[in-house]
This record gives structure tokens, sequence and C-alpha cells, in this order.
């Protein structure tokens, strides 16, 4: 019978577990009731007992690592917190978020336990083999820029699993903070029926020397952000910013304001076409905030935004396919006949994108003061 592990991590405040780790958490439970098998979840954090509160009642046990070593990301004390966890837990599916932070430290933790992984898992299903009846565990994911799904089995055990962000609903449990009883290193969730043990594991290896300290973040202005995987709204900009508009005038400038105030009012993620961001490095006018980290397509990112807003973009299929994941997807181009207004887009606003953005921050900024 299958074990299940959801491992999960704190995020920078060392005590809330990330989007991405409570996703895990779903995807454990749904693949738990499927094949009957027992939960546990496994916290890495500076506080794991306040963590612990978000995801009360999500499974029978839970086991955590905890300590100022585990605050930051870096390879060592992570590798074996996670190795700990997996040896305590004794499960044969590991899943994880596929986070920057475990993303760089699960192979190997995968390779001290003996077993198998696989990344950018994006569904897990069961099927029932017709031999003994036994259920099987699917992991689909994505190959070639997400032109290629395949769905994989393995029988190696334990098997660890890297859930892509985004492809499952974060859990939310009751909406209790439960009341931790217990003192020095050991606390527990109050004994509850709806509520999981806590049992702190310590590292049964000594910990080697950490060779990266940790001297703060560093993180960009709230103006300069342009890149936020949660936000509900992806706004990507072609390369028709930049061309000539029906003054027979480049107005980049004046494109950059647009879009930076749309950002700045409406809290949308900005993406960017290759034509657009190729144009740097030939010499061409080109909005000075972008970079190929914004660019979404096949040779881009691969959003999950709820809803997508195309502006001055071909529509054509090497762009498209970095969207195939977005909610609800628009478009505004002076052109009703761009790739967009072929079944690509569910609506298509034809119209300047220059006139229709400005309307639309106004609006915004409206609504804002209003409130």
């Amino acid at each position: 019978m299958e074990s299940i592990l959801a491992l999960t991590h704190a995020d920078e405040s060392g005590s809330a577990l990330t989007k991405g780790s409570l996703e895990a958490v779903t995807a454990g439970r749904e693949l738990a009731t499927r094949l009957g098998a027992e939960l546990t979840i496994g916290i890495v954090a500076k506080h794991a007992t306040s963590a612990a509160a978000q995801v009360a009642g999500a499974a029978p046990r839970m086991l955590a690592v905890q300590g100022e070593p585990f605050a930051q990301a870096r390879f060592a004390s992570d590798a074996a917190a996670c190795e700990a966890l997996c040896r305590a837990a004794q499960a044969t599916i590991v899943l994880a978020p596929q986070s920057s932070r475990f993303a760089r430290v699960m192979a190997a933790v995968a390779h001290r336990v003996g077993g198998a992984i696989d990344t950018h898992i994006a569904a897990l299903a069961t099927h029932v083999t017709a031999i003994g009846g036994a259920a099987n565990v699917e992991a689909t994911r994505w190959f070639y820029r997400q032109r290629i799904e395949a769905v994989v089995s393995r029988e190696k055990r334990p098997w660890f699993l890297l859930v892509d962000p985004g492809t499952h609903a974060p859990y939310a449990g009751p909406g209790t903070h439960p009341a931790f009883v217990g003192a020095g290193t050991n606390a527990a969730l109050a004994s509850d029926a709806s509520q999981a043990e806590l049992e702190e594991i310590a590292i049964a290896v000594e910990l080697p020397a950490m060779r990266t300290q940790v001297t703060g973040f560093r993180s960009p202005k709230t103006d300069q952000q342009t890149i936020r995987p949660d936000a509900k709204l992806l706004f990507v900009a072609g390369a028709g910013w930049t061309k000539k508009q029906p003054d027979g005038q480049v107005h980049v400038e004046e494109a950059g304001e647009l879009i930076l105030k749309f950002l700045g009012v409406s809290g949308a993620s900005l993406g960017s076409s290759k034509s657009l961001v190729d144009q740097g490095g030939e010499g061409n006018s080109v909005l000075p905030f972008l970079t190929h980290l914004n660019q979404v397509g096949q040779t881009g990112s691969t959003p999950r935004h709820a809803k997508g807003l195309a502006t001055c973009c071909h529509g054509e299929e090497p762009h498209v396919v970095g969207w195939r994941f977005v909610g609800e997807r628009r478009a505004v181009s002076l052109d009703p006949n761009c790739g967009w207004a072929r079944g690509k887009a569910d609506v298509v606003y034809v119209a300047d994108a220059f006139t229709v953005i400005a309307r639309v921050n106004a609006l915004l900024e409206e609504a804002a003061s209003g409130s």
C-alpha cells in the first residue's frame, strides 16, 4: 500500500507556507483519497508550528524540521531536512512544490534515499491495473515548451514528484488556528480530532559547515517589479508598441509610460513576445524595462494566470502556445485578421492599443480614487 508525503516549506517570513506548498498539500490529499493511502505532511521552516496551523486537519500526521538553520534556502540544510523527513515518514510517494528552493535539492534527496524523481508535474491520476486490481499512479507533465504531453508511471519507490505551481488549488483548511501545547523542542496541536499532532524530527546527521551566508534581501521597488506570478491578469506587450503609429512616428516613451501605469493600477504581470525583447539586441527602439524573463511563448515561459490581455501581438502559434493555461484570453489589435482573431482569443478588440490602454488607465485611476 502506498504512503504519501507532501513536503512543504515556509516563505521568507519563516512561519507561513508558500502558495506552492499549499498546492502540494492539495495534490497529496487528492492522491491519498484516490489510493486510500495515508498522507503525511512534512514542513521545513524556522517556525514550523506557525506554518502547521495553515494545514491543520489536512493530514492525520505532520512532521517538521524547524530552527534557525532552516530559515533560509541552502542546499546543505534543505537537503538534510528533506532527507530526514522522508526517512521518518517512510513514504513511497513524495510530493513537493516545484519551487526554486526545493527544485535545487530534491534530486539529491531522491538519490540519498534510493528513489527516483520526476519534475514539472501538472496532474496526478490513478489507473487500476487489469491484473490484481492494484491502483497505479500516473503523473502528467509537458515537454518541448508545453507542446508534448507525457504520462509517466514508475515502479521504483520512493517516487519523488515536483508539482508545478498553478496546477492545483491551494489548500484552504477550516480556518481555525489551533493552540499549541507543550514545552521545549516538542510542540503539539490541540488534541482535537480535526487537528494533527506535530512531531519535530531532529536531523539524524550533523549539518556540514554552511558555506552560504544569507545577509539580507534586495528586492526591486514595487513600481519596478513587472513579473508577478500570483497576479490574476497577464498583460502581454507585442512589437507593435515600438512600431510607427498612425502619425508616422515611433512613441516608445509613451508606450512605456502607458504600460507601466497599467501595471501599477491593475497589479497585472507583464509578459512579452520574443520579437519585442529581441529588438534591443538588434539596435532598435525597445521598452527599457523588458527582459527575456518577461518572454511568453514557445521559447519563453508558460504562465497560468486566470486572465490574459495581449496588446500589439500577432497571435501566431509560437506565441500563443505559452498561453494555453491562461483561463480567459483577450487581445487588442488594429488588424481584424491577426492570429488572435482566428479562434485563439475569447475576445478581440479591434482598436488602437495606445488609445485603449490610456482610457483603461484613466478609468482604473478614477475607480481607485473613488474608493
